[in-house]
């Protein structure tokens, strides 16, 4: 569905006008469009103590290269206790980390001046997990279908689930607020409840994966359990810890 465009179109200079005049029509102007845009961004909601938080975002960066790759991040502080000096040098860690910030939210917008002034976020808002909307009924569930392998360097990002019909490539991606479906070798990174849900799942007809994800929590391939590689698999969120096991 292509969105919706507002269209402005400026009104005409009266040197516009002569020129229209002089060639006998009115003189035609490309409108200004706008439009509106979706996406989705990670959401990193650290916990006291910082240092060791950081140190645990270290360990994952360095077991999953490239993990953020310049995506999209909004940063919830709202577990953390910070003064407006400690949140300057926070998020100064973060950037020495390559974290692409475009948001903080959880903390009042006064605690962000200067240059980060531009990350303050409305103060109110919840997570789109929490929300719950009555659903229409008969309404398909909303699901993207791939019909092609992934390949490596690609990044896939739906608010949904997400099917693929082949394999994900290594350095290849799939984020989905849903549930992610790979009938092939998963080799990349399968994030699944991006939004918030822990009753998505992830399934693969081959695992390899270098990391899974489902609600925030995450297993790379160096925790996988061996006897599971190559083999079908299912992942899923069991009292908050990620659990893997084969597909019979």
């Amino acid at each position: 569905m292509s969105p919706a465009a507002l269209q402005i179109v400026p009104k005409d200079s009266p040197e516009d006008a002569r020129n229209g005049a002089e060639d006998g029509a009115p003189a035609k102007r490309k409108p200004i469009r706008f439009g509106g845009r979706s996406f989705m961004a990670l959401v990193l909601s650290p916990e006291q103590p910082v240092a060791e938080w950081l140190t645990e975002l270290d360990e994952l960066t360095a077991r999953s290269p490239g993990f953020f790759g310049g995506r999209p991040v909004v940063l919830d502080v709202s577990n953390l206790r910070l003064s407006p000096r400690t949140l300057a040098a926070f998020l100064g860690d973060l950037e020495q980390r390559n974290v692409k910030l475009i948001g903080v939210e959880g903390c009042d917008p006064k605690f962000l001046d200067g240059p980060n002034a531009r990350l303050a976020m409305p103060i109110g808002g919840r997570a789109a997990g929490d929300i719950s909307a009555p659903e229409e009924k008969g309404r398909p569930a909303t699901s993207l279908v791939i019909d092609h392998p992934v390949r490596s360097g690609q990044s896939i990002a739906f608010q949904g689930d997400v099917t693929i019909c082949g394999s994900v490539a290594s350095g290849a991606e799939i984020v989905a607020s849903g549930s992610i479906h790979v009938y092939g070798a998963l080799r990349g990174r399968a994030i699944a409840g991006s939004n918030g849900d822990p009753r998505a799942r992830i399934f693969c007809r081959r695992l390899d994966a270098e990391l899974l994800a489902i609600d925030g929590v995450y297993m790379t391939t160096d925790e996988l359990d061996r006897s599971l590689r190559g083999k079908a698999a299912r992942a899923w969120i069991e009292h908050e810890t990620l659990r893997v096991a084969a597909l019979d």
